[in-house]
């Protein structure tokens, strides 16, 4: 008697799902951080990084815009014309860039000034624009979303970490708990060219690390 195999049915799994997931975050955190290795988003970075809780703020207030954007897009690009594609997400991304403004006003004055102009120039920073077009423009709401969370969860360890470290270095402090003595403070690190320096040596570590250099 001839034995005919059953054709392989390929079921996809719960956890196929959240291993992809998990992948997409750790591309977003680490492969493709978008402070260390892709470089984007550098005018926040350098100017809103003097402390460590800029730093976190400035992070947090991008990557909400980032999740609510990636969703919206992702949702809307079926029916969204190719010709007017790109100002459609610059709409997308001002009006929850302006929800943010006003919560931030209302509930977090002190945070709103502190960060002053960069919160409304978060429209034009491009990695919402680029994760809207790179990804989210062609893949499904979730994924997109997840997306959001690793770009927007490696954004904001990046800042936090470079404002932490300024702060350190430059105050003697960190999230306002004084750690080192006024004597040891070097002023540099909080003006605009040991944004450059702390920068540099960050980007050469995280390179090292990833064995881009040798």
């Amino acid at each position: 008697m001839d034995i005919v195999p059953r054709p392989n049915k390929s079921k996809t799994t719960p956890n196929h799902f959240i291993m992809n997931y998990i992948k997409i975050l750790n591309n977003g955190i680490v492969k493709e951080n978008p402070t260390f290795v892709l470089l984007l988003g550098m005018c926040p970075t350098l100017a809103t990084t003097t402390s460590a809780i800029n730093g976190l703020s400035m992070g947090l207030a991008t990557m909400a815009v980032l999740i609510c954007t990636n969703f919206v897009i992702s949702c809307i690009k079926s029916i969204t014309p190719d010709k007017v594609r790109i100002p459609v997400f610059v709409v997308v991304i001002a009006a929850f860039v302006t929800i943010l403004q006003m919560l931030i006003k209302a509930y977090l004055p002190d945070i709103d000034k502190s960060l002053g102009i960069f919160i409304p120039l978060i429209v034009v920073n491009c990695i919402i624009l680029g994760r809207a077009e790179a990804y989210a423009c062609k893949n499904s709401p979730m994924a997109s979303i997840f997306d959001g969370i690793g770009i927007g969860l490696g954004f904001t360890m990046a800042l936090t970490l470079l404002g932490a470290i300024r702060e350190i270095l430059g105050a003697g402090s960190c999230f306002d708990h004084t750690l080192l003595p006024e004597t040891t403070n070097i002023l540099l690190f909080v003006l605009p060219p040991g944004a450059f320096i702390s920068l540099g040596y960050l980007i050469a570590i995280m390179n090292r690390l990833n064995g881009k250099t040798k």
